[in-house]
């Protein structure tokens, strides 16, 4: 949040009385290590614009974007062009998964301990039935914007982070645990937290947090907090994303999700806004999941919350 003018200059007035009255505690902490810049307020308009271009891509590919159909792979490409513009090192794992190629898509940002690594991640694929825009377009283009607003800040975080887009998580989390399951002991005891992304724009919004790791379920519900936006455990894709291969391997996870196809009560219409008595996402897995079924207001703090998340975690 920028300050005023007018509380700009209360702020410095602030801040060089502390630094008269304090002289020495202020001359330690100038030799301290800088603390890394708070993470960015990601533009909705940027995140959206994912969206859009993942759309486009399964009108022009027969309507989807699923696994072993041409919309996946040229969401694949589209997505690591960006991200090789933007300075990434990029990895295209390839496996196949019901007699079609899969992709899973890696990239790592220079810089970094090597030692401590922290992961973003979201499945990239569609069911055959529809274009997949809240699942998981939404997760997927929230990863995407953050990773390159971290090229644009040109962050230096003290820890390595990764970014991943995986395949075939339809068809039962192929993608992911492919990735997981060809881990060195060594490299999978090296990721420190792996963050999941999976439906973060439904229509009839929730506000869910996982709580496999309590201190990423902290990051995010104090995100939330910040909002003045309540929060609930989510239960409904509990170990139906792709944090599952991570946490069966032993990798902190967290995550969020706005629900899917349960139906929202009325204590949550009350709480979250909305309608009571009608599924989170109306569209699950159906062909109307198309760049109309998001809500921007969800979309927006979720994807924001991915980077606070990010650069708290990474710091």
């Amino acid at each position: 949040m920028k300050l005023s003018v007018s509380a700009r200059a209360v702020a410095s007035g602030a801040v060089a009385t502390a630094m008269l009255l304090t002289g020495g505690a202020v001359a330690d902490a100038a030799s301290a290590p800088p603390r890394p810049a708070a993470a960015p307020d990601l533009p909705l308009a940027g995140v959206k614009a994912h969206l859009a271009q993942l759309q486009s891509i399964a009108t022009a590919n027969g309507g989807n974007r699923a696994h072993g159909r041409p919309g996946y792979k040229a969401s694949i490409d589209h997505i690591k062009a960006k991200l090789d513009a933007a300075g990434y090192t990029t990895t295209v794992q390839q496996f196949t998964a019901s007699g079609r190629t899969g992709y899973n898509l890696i990239a790592d940002w220079p810089g970094g301990d090597a030692n401590q690594v922290v992961m973003a991640g979201s499945h990239l694929d569609s069911v055959s039935s529809g274009p997949g825009i809240n699942d998981n377009g939404s997760g997927s283009a929230a990863v995407l914007e953050t990773a390159l607003a971290v090229s644009r800040a040109q962050y230096k975080p003290t820890k390595h982070l990764r970014f991943a887009w995986w395949g075939a998580e339809e068809l039962g989390l192929v993608g992911s645990r492919y990735y997981v399951n060809r881990l060195a002991t060594g490299d999978r005891s090296r990721i420190g937290a792996y963050l999941n992304f999976d439906m973060i724009g439904s229509p009839n919004p929730g506000y869910f947090v996982y709580d496999d790791d309590p201190a990423i379920e902290k990051t995010f519900k104090e995100y939330f907090s910040g909002l003045g936006v309540p929060t609930e455990i989510e239960t409904e894709g509990d170990g139906r994303s792709d944090h599952a291969p991570f946490k069966s391997a032993g990798v902190p996870v967290g995550g969020l999700f706005t629900g899917a196809s349960r139906t929202k009560t009325a204590a949550q219409a009350a709480k979250w806004g909305g309608t009571a008595g009608r599924a989170f996402d109306r569209c699950y897995h159906s062909s109307c999941d198309t760049t109309a079924n998001i809500d921007d207001t969800a979309l927006d703090r979720n994807s924001d919350a991915v980077a606070y998340a990010v650069w708290e975690l990474s710091e």
